[in-house]
This record gives C-alpha cells, structure tokens and sequence, in this order.
C-alpha cells in the first residue's frame, strides 16, 4: 500500500506542476503613469546585502544564518508592499514591486520552512512547491506566487527576461540579484541577469557537439519563440555563440540555492 501512495504522490506532484501559460488578470493591467512616486525596497536590499552571497556562478543565501530580527523585517517589508495599491503607479514602478514581492515571499516561504533541501517540499501533499498557495494579498485579492508571474508579468511586460528576474530559490534559476530591482534600474538588472544565466553552465552548456539548455526554455518556449529564435536570444548575450547542435537537452537543479 506504501509504495503506492508513493507512486500516487508523485504522479500528482508532477502533474500539479508543469510550465504554467501566460494568461492575463485584466485587473492588474492599469496604472497611472503621472505619478513619479516611488515604492521603498530598502528593507529588501537590506536583506540582500546581509544575507545574498556570490559562489562560482550562483548567488546563494545564507539561510541558516538569518536572524530573527531579520526575517522579522522581512516579514514586516512583505506586509508594507501588501498594504501598496500598484495600480496608483506608474508600469516601470509596478514591474520593480511585483519582481520584489516574488523574490522576497519566496526567500520567507524557504525559511520559513527550513531546514528544508528544495522549494518542491514545499505546499501541499500532492502539490510541487508553493507556487499555487495564496502568499499574499494585495487590493483585497489574494494572490499565488503563480499569478504573480503568470497572470501579471509575463502577460503586461512580455519580456522573455521576466524569466531571469524572479527567482525560485533553487540552483537551476537564474541568479536572485544582489540589487533591490526599481524603476530607474530594471533594463540594467535584467540585462545583467540575463547574462549572467546565458553565460553560466545551468543556462547554457555546449560540449563538443552536444547543447544543454535549462528547462526553462523548454517549459516557456512560447516566451522564447522557435529554435532560430530562442538560439538569436542566447547569441544576444553570449560572449561564445551558441554551437550548432542537431539535437538540445534540457536540465534543471532544483537544490536549493543555500550558501554552504
């Protein structure tokens, strides 16, 4: 009976995850571009420079060191960005809120549940990670780490880049930056991060005449385009082009991105 309900967990829990499309909440979509005011992350940046390490080509987080005060802070910092209307903002402040509350509820989720080895424990019994659990509520209308991305970046912004700025605490993302993201520093921060994830082996990894690529351009290939147009992508920002491969795999390490 055991080994069953093993079989069944784990047939739900791949079930319950697969790359989610990219559907719009209409209500998201508005915003008041004369309002130059500007939404504080400082708390998150904070937390970035105690606790965000660099370590070969990731950037990792010290977990297990995290003060109370500190995750208290956090906590805190989340709450405040609940109590923000984005729509009273202009589209650029909004991108830098919503890309802050999703890494910042993410690295909570994780120490909250820690010692934990991967954001896949996470959720419930049959669940693959959080990322279907309410985690905030923002107007009044409960939100998921999913429609986050899902139902509010991608759709609004369609940047494929979206993909290189929210992070999901594991090593196979790319990178959580080590700056707060903000209205006048985003097209940096993305350019960055998607060099950074191009140029690294979890992102791109060409030997001889065999390319592997990470998951994430197969599970959001429709962000990416066809093959020609996903390798014109990667060629962007690549300091060696891509090789030409007859055929592409794909990987992702969903170890936790925790500094040793």
């Amino acid at each position: 009976m055991k080994p069953l309900l093993v079989i069944i967990s784990l047939l739900f829990s791949t079930l319950a995850w697969s790359a989610p499309k990219s559907e719009l909440w209409p209500y998201w979509n508005q915003s008041n571009e004369t309002n130059s005011a500007q939404v504080s992350h400082q708390s998150w940046q904070q937390f970035l420079d105690s606790y965000l390490v660099k370590q070969g080509q990731n950037t990792l987080v010290r977990y297990q060191v995290v003060t109370d005060t500190d995750n208290t802070k956090l906590k805190r910092y989340i709450k405040l960005l609940e109590q923000v209307n984005p729509l009273e903002y202009s589209k650029a402040e909004q991108y830098a809120y919503w890309v802050n509350l999703y890494n910042a509820v993410t690295v909570d989720l994780i120490l909250d549940a820690y010692p934990v080895k991967s954001i896949t424990k996470l959720g419930g019994l049959f669940s693959f990670g959080p990322w279907g659990d309410d985690v905030v509520s923002v107007n009044g209308k409960s939100l998921t780490l999913n429609d986050i991305e899902h139902r509010i970046l991608r759709p609004i912004w369609q940047d494929p880049r979206t993909h290189y700025a929210v992070n999901c605490a594991s090593l196979g993302c790319p990178n959580l930056q080590p700056q707060a993201f903000t209205a006048g520093n985003t097209e940096t921060l993305l350019e960055q991060a998607a060099s950074e994830f191009v140029n690294s082996d979890k992102g791109v990894l060409a030997k001889n005449s065999k390319l592997q690529l990470s998951s994430i351009y197969e599970w959001f290939d429709v962000d990416f385009g066809n093959r020609e147009q996903l390798i014109q992508h990667l060629n962007q920002y690549r300091t060696k082009p891509v090789p030409s491969a007859n055929k592409i795999s794909y990987d992702y390490d969903w170890s936790l991105n925790q500094a040793k």
